[in-house]
């Protein structure tokens, strides 16, 4: 049988177009103009796929997707955007959506995304994993040994229900990690709600995670659906949860091993189906022996532990997740910047990113909106960066450690000597004498 793919889009030409398209690619297609009549669509037949605007006349994507949610279909949703609701369709992919393509559509991305989305919908249906091509955060995956072993562990233990504890540093990508989790398990057709445990104020916790109803104290003017409720059937996930204070740990660990919620003002407890994910940039065992940390919240989150490494301990992942990043950029502020100049790629190898991925991500964006020709050079970099590479090198240049510096030095200067004695601040005669006495050849 072939594949039943439904395009909405209100700009007629457009969605047209695209059908005879992909009717060309051996695909079944069925269009619509508005959101009313792709309801009416998906009531009267099946779609493996369907690809929506996120901006319809009438309704927008995001009430087809969760249609097709509450009825529990294995319809996969791509979503298609302009570079203002980018944000919307990454929250729409919590909620469910396989992915988002970006406006204008560029062919050969829609035939993969619409593969990967197949691909993704035969693993829902025969219950094994099969890596997609991109993740739902738009992440790809590193090459290094510990990406290597870090995807292991999510391949492991996603398609169970064990409770999950990521520990990282910031900007290592936690809470992507979580949602491959969500979507490599059974609950991926099930939501997806992530609390930023850090931003609930203390008196506004019970609230926030169990709801409240009308009227239970001043302020509640209407119910309140809280974060159990909003994720029943699918997952939790608690960022920086050590930032919970200790009297909210008590209600959380109530609720996780009952699970049973009672809303603020409600004398009824409502059963609840969830499994959680929580993750954390700081020691927690470590804050348990500080009596910070509920020793018994803490074993009941941490059934099973991902280590998630620095962006600088990944060395063969940087340039890949900088080509991913430029990529992204491109698309989103509709440019063509092709490639990193050899002194970009020298520094992004020899600097630490203590951001890691996030600042790395923020870093491109900025590069790529600045650079008006085809490369990105250093001139469009934040100058910190290439100082802070310089001083990293100028520490590590001691008796115990000078010869990791110097190569790191010609790394950095694309062997060139003069330029590599005048960043370790020797005389070039010097830094002859030291290629000699440690046997460096260039």
């Amino acid at each position: 049988m072939s594949v039943k793919i439904l395009v909405v889009d209100d700009d007629t030409s457009f969605c047209l177009m695209l059908k005879t398209f992909l009717q060309k690619r051996g695909y079944d297609v069925i269009t619509a103009f508005n959101g009313n009549d792709a309801l009416q669509e998906l009531n009267k037949q099946f779609f493996d796929i369907v690809l929506t605007d996120i901006r319809l006349p009438d309704s927008d994507g995001l009430e087809i997707l969760k249609s097709i949610t509450q009825k529990g279909l294995k319809t996969q949703v791509i979503l298609m955007t302009g570079y203002t609701d980018i944000k919307t369709a990454v929250n729409a992919m919590k909620i469910g959506a396989f992915d988002y393509v970006g406006k204008p559509i560029n062919p050969d991305e829609i035939l993969h995304t619409i593969q990967q989305a197949l691909i993704k919908k035969e693993t829902k249906n025969s219950n094994t994993v099969t890596e997609p091509k991109k993740t739902v955060s738009g992440f790809v995956k590193g090459i290094s040994g510990d990406s290597a072993k870090l995807y292991d562990h999510i391949n492991l233990v996603a398609p169970t229900n064990m409770s999950v504890l990521i520990i990282g540093d910031s900007g290592t990508g936690k809470e992507y990690i979580a949602q491959s989790i969500h979507m490599q398990s059974k609950r991926a057709s099930k939501p997806f709600v992530a609390v930023d445990c850090g931003a609930i104020p203390k008196e506004l916790a019970s609230s926030e995670f169990f709801g409240h109803i009308k009227g239970s104290f001043t302020g509640a003017v209407t119910d309140k659906t809280g974060h159990f409720e909003a994720a029943n059937g699918g997952t939790l996930f608690l960022d920086e949860v050590g930032n919970l204070s200790y009297d909210v740990q008590v209600q959380l660990l109530r609720a996780l091993q009952e699970r049973k919620i009672k809303p603020v003002g409600s004398n009824t407890e409502q059963q609840v189906d969830i499994r959680v994910v929580a993750a954390t940039n700081e020691d927690l065992a470590d804050a348990v022996k500080r009596g910070d940390f509920r020793e018994d919240l803490y074993h009941r989150l941490n059934e099973f532990c991902i280590h998630v490494p620095k962006l600088s301990e990944r060395k063969e992942d940087v340039m890949m997740f900088a080509n991913h990043f430029l990529a992204q950029a491109n698309e989103e502020l509709e440019k063509d910047v092709e490639r990193f100049d050899q002194n970009v790629i020298d520094l992004f190898l020899n600097y630490s990113w203590p951001g890691n991925l996030r600042e790395m991500k923020n870093i491109i964006k900025r590069s790529v909106l600045l650079t008006r020709g085809n490369a990105i050079s250093l001139e469009v970099l934040p100058p910190e960066m290439e100082q802070s590479a310089n001083e990293e090198i100028q520490l590590s240049y001691s008796k115990e450690s000078e010869e990791e510096a110097i190569r790191k030095a010609l790394e950095r200067t694309n062997y060139n000597k003069s330029k590599a004695a005048k960043l370790l601040d020797i005389d070039r005669k010097t830094l002859y004498n030291k290629l000699k006495l440690y046997n460096i050849d260039l």
